[in-house]
């Protein structure tokens, strides 16, 4: 599997190894070239003392060069350079040559290559690599004139040429470029450690998350990530991914509850349907009392197309778009006063006062009639449920701050403070709404909150004192 730990290891151990090559690279080339750049302006310097000290013991006779103390001197000074010294004339014969500060025992009759003596012929100095034709292997040669000043001329006796091996400079250089390797392989070793580590520090959390969100995928809703003190990413994700699942957990369980929910309220008026249906087609219900069980089986049909209805308008919501609500002008009083017309059946059922302080004259609002007519209805048909019988309900009108604040009040059972900001939830059901609320399943509100919500509306609900009062707003049109 290509997995990230592979990629970012891979990715920043190329990137240091790259880095390193470069490095070295550089490094090398400059500092060879540093090193050979060093050792010729070295001979440059004693090539020039070599000759300058010759020309200074040199004797005004003929074959001066030859004179064996002069060699002797050469060979000392040689020693004292650390460099070997060779001595030829102006036709290229050598006339001296030393190893290590030491002569060398086969220089007679030799000469120097032609190539070295032409260069020292043209431009007096030498500077390359030769073995001069008697040490045997490459040296990095230069060469300087011997010339001694007579009166206003200078005469040129020969020529001073000082070596080094190749293979001596190229030892002390590969030296120094061990010990840069070698620290460059630690600190190679060091970094792809490093990486490891941080790599493995950063896809192992994720690994663990993929784990759970597969796992979480299969229903274990149980299942949380490991949530460590990490402040970065990774943290962060682990901290969100449990806020999710805390969210869907949540969402399943009521869920589940609203499948049993709507399991119970459509099994009970279908039984009582079809067990009345039966007893008027088998006689066993008496004719006499067929209108009333019909009654009943007209009721339960109702209700039962209420739940429907509901679950259908709670769907158009979620998908959106289905229920598109528009923004129109209405008369808010008038919307009221049709949903207390609609409902006065349950309301005289139950004995109920009305306490309507409704708008003396039109008062226009901005909204969807149907929709706020439906909040309407939901907001008074649930204060009736749960309104004692024989006391009284409030619908008001007021106005202030370019909203019309529409309240709906009831006087039952106190709403437990922890449940009010569960009130507007799908699908929740108060104790007291499953103890008096024989038809609802916990839907009524969620539209309600749902419809203001999507008109950019708000809506309130207090309860103290065995009253209960929801209060939503709406945009005044003047």
């Amino acid at each position: 599997m290509n997995s990230m730990f592979k990629r970012h290891f891979v990715l920043t151990a190329g990137m240091i190894l790259v880095s390193f090559v470069v490095l070295a690279i550089a490094f090398t080339t400059l500092s060879y070239q540093y090193s050979i750049r060093d050792q010729k302006d070295g001979l440059e310097e004693k090539s020039g003392y070599v000759a300058a000290m010759a020309a200074q013991v040199i004797n005004r006779g003929e074959d001066q060069l030859q004179d064996d103390a002069l060699q002797y001197y050469l060979g000392e000074v040689a020693r004292l350079v650390d460099t070997d010294v060779m001595l030829c004339d102006t036709e290229g014969t050598i006339l001296f040559a030393s190893n290590d500060g030491y002569e060398v025992p086969d220089w007679q009759g030799m000469t120097v290559p032609a190539e070295v003596l032409s260069a020292l012929t043209e431009s007096a100095d030498y500077e390359g690599t030769s073995d001069l034709g008697v040490f045997g292997e490459e040296r990095l040669v230069c060469g300087a004139p011997v010339t001694v000043e007579q009166g206003e001329r200078s005469v040129l006796y020969g020529y001073v040429l000082v070596s080094v091996s190749v293979e001596n400079m190229t030892r002390l250089w590969q030296a120094f470029a061990s010990i840069f390797l070698f620290a460059a392989v630690a600190v190679l070793l060091v970094a792809f450690i490093s990486s490891s580590i941080s790599s493995r520090s950063l896809t192992r959390p994720l690994k663990e998350m993929t784990d759970v969100v597969r796992r979480f995928g299969m229903g274990e809703f149980d299942l949380r990530v490991k949530e460590t003190n990490r402040k970065d990413e990774v943290g962060e994700l682990s901290r969100a991914f449990n806020n999710m699942a805390d969210s869907i957990a949540l969402n399943e369980q009521k869920r589940s509850e609203f499948v049993t929910n709507i399991s119970h309220e459509l099994k009970t008026p279908m039984t009582t349907i079809a067990g009345y249906a039966d007893g008027i087609l088998d006689g066993t219900i008496p004719p006499e009392r067929e209108r009333e069980y019909l009654q009943v089986i007209s009721d339960e049909t109702r209700r039962l197309a209420r739940l429907v209805r509901r679950m259908l308008d709670m769907s158009r919501l979620q998908a959106g778009g289905d229920m598109v609500l528009s923004q129109t002008e209405f008369d808010i009083g008038e919307t009221l006063a049709q949903v207390l017309i609609s409902l006065e059946g349950k309301i005289n059922n139950k004995g109920l006062d009305v306490d309507a302080r409704l708008p003396d004259s039109t008062l226009l609002v901005w909204g969807d009639p149907d929709a706020i007519a439906q909040v309407c209805y939901n907001l008074v048909e649930n204060a009736i449920k749960f309104t004692h019988p024989n006391t009284v309900i409030g619908v008001s009108v007021s106005t202030r701050g370019g909203k019309a604040y529409i309240a709906i009040r009831d006087t039952g059972e106190t709403i437990p403070e922890e449940e009010l900001p569960l009130i507007f939830d799908r699908l929740h059901k108060s104790d007291r709404s499953r103890s008096l609320d024989k038809e609802g399943v916990g839907l009524g509100l969620y539209l309600v909150k749902t419809i203001l919500n999507d008109l950019k509306e708000t809506i309130t609900v207090t309860s103290k004192d065995n009253v209960t009062e929801f209060v939503f707003t709406l945009t005044l049109a003047r």
